[in-house]
């Protein structure tokens, strides 16, 4: 149990950023984008927007897709999409 606590816990990290935040949202409306798209979408460097994309890979919250050079995100799965839903309904009913 200790372990999934750990896991549970960089999870939480993950999602406590902001920008980090931003990107997942622009993902669950708008679906697969590119690295230069949710950059000027979110009005941010693309080398900044490439550090938190590379963060939330880790965590299995985004995935990646390549078309020759370029490199689209998507969220990774139906969980992802449920976890950012319910936070949103949970602050909708405070």
């Amino acid at each position: 149990m200790e372990y999934k606590i750990q896991l549970m816990s960089q999870l939480f990290k993950s999602l406590s950023d902001p920008t980090r935040l931003k990107i997942l949202l622009l993902l669950q409306e708008q679906g697969e984008c590119n690295v230069g798209q949710i950059a000027n979408v979110l009005n941010k460097e693309q080398s900044a927007v490439s550090h938190q994309l590379q963060n939330l890979r880790k965590q299995y919250l985004v995935r990646t897709r390549r078309e020759g050079n370029i490199i689209y995100y998507t969220l990774d799965d139906e969980h992802v999409q449920k976890l950012l839903t319910m936070t949103l309904e949970h602050i909708d009913h405070q």
